[in-house]
């Protein structure tokens, strides 16, 4: 087995596929701006560094056969230059250590932000292009690092690839869930337009063991080298009722009230406008115009091309995984 080094490893997913590679055989190094107590207590090297630093990331790549690369800088709102610091200077730099220091291959975690533009998708596939302009600095900078890390295959012997995980759920999830429940126990989350609109998820372990499955296969000759791959669950679902029933498990009211797409699209423009003149950027607009589309509209994939290209197959149905974080939640 490889010697796999993992970035953003204390993260709700990197900590999920540092795990799935330890299953799997592999050795496993772990990079993060901080390390954890249940980092630690795995069988392990952690590293604590900063992907924005070159020197950093030369040292943690000495003897490395391989990278998933899931660190990045998530967030509606924020000033551009610190998501392009480091979602793309850090991509950036993670590629120059890898092919300085001979590493075979890399798997990075992009998202489907990259082709949403304001319109629905419907089942598309990988051939969606980018879109000419983005509602986020976040979807924007992981454009400009998926295009780079897909250019870069083939450079030096390393060969690359992308997945674009949609929509991350599950236990010990510190962000979808916690946010949605603080939102609707204050009474300020409501439904965006009439409730119909279908989304792709994914559960985490799902999307961890994607990303090893990738990993695994991912070669020279292999057919996913040098392209990005949407991944989900087996099916989309309806996007109030998935919501409704994450709320439902950590005990906080239901969505019933609604609003329309176009009115929160119009409340999410003066909001972006309003903190924008007065230079607000620690905390996000109660919504912006992204929020509002993302809500409102559907968005959903088609999965042929990674099933066929590396076997992608989610072991963890939707129901199952329900049921897994109703009884930790209860526990």
């Amino acid at each position: 087995m490889e010697t796999v080094l993992v970035t953003g490893a204390r993260g709700f997913l990197g900590k999920k596929i540092v795990k799935a590679l330890l299953k799997n055989g592999h050795s496993v190094k772990a990079f993060s701006r901080t390390i954890d107590k249940e980092l630690k207590s795995l069988p392990i090297q952690t590293i604590s560094g900063d992907i924005t630093n070159l020197e950093s990331m030369m040292l943690a790549l000495e003897g490395v056969d391989g990278v998933i690369h899931t660190a990045s800088k998530v967030g509606m709102w924020g000033e551009y230059s610190d998501f392009y610091t480091t979602n793309v200077i850090g991509t950036e730099n993670l590629i120059k250590a890898c092919i300085s220091n001979k590493v075979k291959k890399l798997v990075y975690t992009s998202t489907p932000s990259v082709v949403f533009g304001k319109d629905d998708l419907c089942g598309v596939d990988e051939s969606t292009p980018y879109p000419k302009n983005y509602l986020t600095h976040y979807a924007k900078t992981k454009s400009i690092a998926e295009k780079f890390v897909l250019k870069s295959n083939g450079i030096g012997g390393l060969v690359t690839t992308a997945l674009r995980p949609h929509l991350i759920y599950g236990e010990d999830d510190p962000n979808l869930l916690p946010r949605l429940a603080e939102a609707s126990r204050a009474g300020k989350l409501k439904r965006v337009g009439p409730g119909k609109n279908l989304v792709d998820i994914i559960y985490v372990d799902n999307a961890a063991d994607s990303h090893v499955k990738a990993y695994e296969v991912l070669s020279k000759n292999s057919n996913n080298q040098g392209k990005a791959y949407f991944i989900s669950q087996e099916r989309p679902v309806n996007c109030w009722e998935f919501i409704n029933q994450l709320l439902e498990i950590s005990n906080a009211p239901k969505v019933c009230r609604e609003v329309p797409i176009w009115l929160a699209y119009t409340v999410g423009s003066i909001y972006e406008l309003f903190y924008g003149l007065f230079r607000i950027k620690r905390s996000e607009p109660p919504m912006t115009r992204f929020v509002a589309l993302q809500l409102g509209k559907s968005h959903y994939f088609n999965l042929i091309n990674a099933k066929k290209d590396f076997g992608y197959d989610p072991k963890i149905t939707i129901e199952h995984s329900l049921k897994l974080m109703k009884s930790r939640y209860k526990s």
